[in-house]
């Protein structure tokens, strides 16, 4: 690809407009990367390294695959707001057969937590993240990070909530002991968000997604289900043009470094 280099006329120094963005050091042309951008843009599930790999060509699934993890790096926005007014939270085991409130003791277990905003008996936004278990230590920075303070946060009555009123959230608790309805009619907004998660995982990805790099399918997630409502798939497009260029380059040694991309299925 050819590059364009700016040259400060004072010092001389030269630089290169993709410097800084996720497009740095890129191989390929851009027009391959707007059609790749397209493509994740376009479809309302995604899509998978093997399927981009063959709609644009590509020689290599690596590369398939590591321009699918760049992009979803730029699909959050740092200084994005928080969620507000009532909303639902709480936490669930992503690959487990057992629904428990200890840790993540097996491999195959990885715990994420999970916050919805609540309209009217719709839902709102998302914000998910991946937690080392279930623990105030691991849900009160995730909650600090998704919630405004003053909000009002719906949970179960699992002690690991305690600190809401402390730091300055509104505490609406739904207790499962005793009651004849089931979790998910308690909190409806987070286990149907949770079902949806689920059946994108193993639709558009066959559910083959490492603990590793679970948090940027997250992401992926939560751009796409906050978007959903949007009429054009050209804004969608648009916005993550806009903030591929805002995001840090990611090499694909940073990349590989978390976990070694999974090999492709034949």
């Amino acid at each position: 690809m050819r590059t364009v280099l700016f040259e400060c006329a004072h010092c001389g120094a030269q630089t290169s407009v993709l410097a800084g963005t996720i497009f740095q050091d890129a191989r390929q042309p851009l027009t391959q990367w707007f059609r790749a951008m397209w493509s994740v843009t376009s479809s309302k599930t995604g899509t998978s390294a093997l399927s981009l790999q063959q709609v644009l060509g590509l020689g290599s699934y690596k590369t398939a695959w590591s321009w699918l993890h760049k992009l979803r790096r730029a699909m959050v926005r740092p200084d994005r707001d928080r969620l507000h007014g009532r909303v639902e939270v709480d936490e669930t085991f992503l690959g487990a057969p057992i629904m428990r409130r200890v840790g993540t003791a097996r491999s195959n277990k990885v715990v994420i937590g999970v916050a919805v905003e609540e309209e009217g008996d719709g839902l709102g936004r998302v914000r998910m993240r991946r937690l080392a278990d279930a623990s105030t230590a691991s849900l009160r920075p995730f909650v600090d990070e998704a919630v405004e303070r003053g909000s009002v946060v719906h949970t179960d009555g699992w002690m690991g909530y305690d600190f809401l009123e402390r730091r300055g959230y509104r505490h609406e608790i739904s207790f499962l002991r005793g009651h004849t309805a089931a979790p998910s009619e308690l909190l409806p907004r987070v286990h149907r968000v949770v079902s949806l998660l689920k059946r994108w995982l193993l639709g558009t990805h066959q559910g083959a997604i490492t603990p590793e790099h679970l948090d940027y399918y997250l992401d992926e997630f939560t751009f796409r289900f906050n978007r959903r409502r949007s009429r054009s798939r050209g804004k969608l497009f648009y916005r993550l043009v806009q903030q591929a260029v805002a995001t840090p380059p990611a090499p694909y040694r940073s990349l590989v470094r978390i976990a070694a991309p999974p090999k492709r299925k034949m």
